[in-house]
């Protein structure tokens, strides 16, 4: 949730969602924004638990879905396998295929690079 393909992963989401149980929809497409804000706020904290029980929620969720609607299963699971996953690198980190930096800095210059979110705190 708190990586650049959460918004693809949000909107592949809650477009599912609006199919399968429509007027759930908007409420579903609040909560993953509300539960972004939350990780993000919990990252930024160092506070992993928080981040854990915000993906438990949502596993949660996900589960009684298809408990009370089991012809889901097999949906879901491609739209997470086919779709989702494929946006994540087995390390959890975002694919955005390769990247080359160069950089060059002189005197008493600093050069900060990433290929993922970086976060600079001043002092």
């Amino acid at each position: 949730m708190t990586t650049d393909a959460w918004q693809q992963a949000r909107t592949l989401l809650v477009t599912w969602w609006r199919r399968v149980r429509p007027r759930q929809a908007g409420r579903v497409d609040t909560a993953l924004v509300e539960c972004r804000n939350r990780a993000l706020a919990a990252r930024r904290e160092g506070d992993e638990n928080a981040e854990s029980h915000l993906v438990e929620a949502w596993e949660s969720r996900l589960t009684a879905l298809v408990r009370d609607e089991p012809a889901l299963t097999d949906e879901l699971r491609r739209l997470i396998d086919e779709e989702i996953a494929p946006l994540l690198s087995p390390e959890g980190d975002v694919r955005t295929g390769s990247h080359d930096f160069r950089a060059e800095a002189s005197g008493h210059g600093r050069v900060y690079q990433a290929g993922h979110d970086q976060h600079i705190y001043g002092p």
